[in-house]
């Protein structure tokens, strides 16, 4: 790959784009130089590049392949593992002006939209049609779908209706090269050829950019919710009852965590009236109709019991289901309140639960940090959050020795070190530690086949 000066990519650029899709400022830079992801490494870039069609995608990546610049591509910088950070000498590529809604199709129930749509406006936009998207992840009023599908997101619903690539029919993609291709299908089935399409989702925009999804809808309607709410003496103990639920086969629609330390953030900072007085709650959500719902709550409520809960109450208020799992949905925002987070995105078999919350305690007492926790308990990815108070040093340097040690706890325990955030940057030593030599061979193969000059996303997703 051959490097032109930051002025050499910009003539070019400005050959092919309007003025106002070019940011040069130092402001600007600046702010897009990095996602939420605290403590991942950032450059600022040349530029950043805000497109408001494929075309004027596919134009800039044209003229960074032609001038041998990278380009970083980038939704609506929510992530939290450095994956849409800046590297020296780069023009960061933000798909943020691209919000169009551009079919929903009522008969086949599938959506297409550009990358920039953030997921709550998708979801309201198809629900208008009595139609639903399922993934919700916790950043769902704030991340957009392309970033969705760049890193699979998950969400609280995925324990029973699955993350982001099982709703992926097809895409359109802006190769490395500028050119623009189109993947997958709208119809049920089809096998035609590899599956490009779900190659693509999870890459972190190493491979493409992605600028238009075509996503699977369900009906909207059918479902009646119900919450299961447990209070425990200790993440171990709610640990058990994650594996008993799942041990009896009941699938919840939502299986949460939440820990004292979170409930206790987010309730200082939005008066939710949240109890201050629990270890940790466990949140389920049941939405089967009729008499399956109410026996499906049952059980989970009576395995909540034998499992040590000091109380479980039901609710079947709307609002007061609402309240709840808005509480989980604030907490990472409510913790950023008190200094920096290193967020943890492990996920562990669901009968390792207990053992790999017992462990995060462990690494969290052992040095002397402190450790909240919030969890996809489901389907056993946990989201251990690191706080180090501002401008410590030391303690910064002892959430790191903590953040090794459960990813290494996690990989032990037959886990994966990244669910659904991604691999970015911060996770890079986790998934060398997690992949073979002979499977790492294999992604660089893919990458060089499909961007052969690296212009794409250097150094993310895999370790290279």
């Amino acid at each position: 790959m051959t490097t032109a000066t930051g002025e050499d990519v910009l003539e070019l650029l400005r050959a092919e784009l309007p003025s106002s899709r070019i940011r040069t400022d130092q402001v600007t830079r600046d702010a897009y130089s990095r996602d939420d992801a605290e403590w991942a490494p950032y450059e600022l870039p040349i530029a950043v590049v805000l497109p408001e069609s494929v075309a004027e995608v596919a134009a800039a990546v044209r003229a960074a392949a032609a001038a041998g610049v990278h380009v970083v591509p980038r939704g609506a910088g929510t992530g939290l593992s450095g994956g849409a950070n800046a590297v020296a000498g780069c023009i960061v590529l933000s798909l943020e002006r691209m919000t169009a809604v551009l079919e929903i199709d009522e008969a086949e129930r599938f959506v297409v939209a550009q990358a920039g749509v953030l997921n709550d406006a998708l979801r309201a936009a198809v629900a208008e049609r009595g139609l639903w998207y399922p993934p919700d992840p916790a950043s769902s009023a704030i991340s957009t779908i392309g970033g969705n599908a760049a890193t699979n997101a998950g969400g609280i619903c995925c324990v029973k209706y699955g993350v982001t690539r099982d709703y992926v029919l097809g895409m359109k993609v802006v190769l490395a090269d500028g050119e623009v291709v189109t993947l997958g299908r709208t119809t049920a089935k089809g096998v035609v050829g590899y599956d490009l399409t779900q190659l693509l989702v999870g890459s972190e925009g190493t491979l493409g950019v992605i600028v238009e999804l075509t996503l699977r809808l369900l009906p909207l309607g059918g479902r009646e919710e119900r919450a299961v709410v447990g209070s425990f003496p200790s993440l171990s103990a709610a640990g058990v009852a994650v594996a008993a639920i799942t041990a009896a086969g009941l699938i919840p629609s939502a299986l949460e965590l939440i820990d004292r330390t979170c409930l206790r953030a987010v309730d200082e900072w939005q008066q939710l009236g949240l109890p201050h007085e629990v270890d940790t709650l466990l949140l389920a959500k049941v939405d089967d109709p009729g008499a399956a719902g109410e026996d499906a709550a049952d059980r989970i409520a009576a395995l909540m019991s034998r499992s040590g809960a000091v109380t479980v109450e039901r609710a079947t208020d709307p609002d007061e289901v609402n309240r709840l799992f808005r509480a989980r949905r604030l907490a990472y925002p409510a913790l950023e309140r008190l200094g920096p987070v290193l967020t943890e995105d492990v996920c562990v078999p669901r009968a390792a639960v207990p053992e790999m919350l017992a462990r995060i305690q462990a690494a969290a007492d052992d040095n002397d940090v402190t450790i909240a926790n919030i969890a996809h308990a489901g389907d056993g990815n946990l989201h251990p959050l690191i706080i180090a108070p501002e401008g410590d040093d030391a303690a910064k340097a002892r959430a790191k020795v903590a953040f090794d040690r459960i990813v290494d706890d996690c990989v032990a325990l037959g886990g994966t070190v990244t669910g659904e955030h991604g691999v970015g940057l911060l996770k890079l030593p986790g998934a060398a530690a997690e992949l073979s030599p002979r499977v790492l061979a294999m992604h660089r193969a893919v990458k060089d086949a499909l961007d052969p000059h690296g212009i794409l996303n250097p150094g993310k997703a895999f370790p290279g």
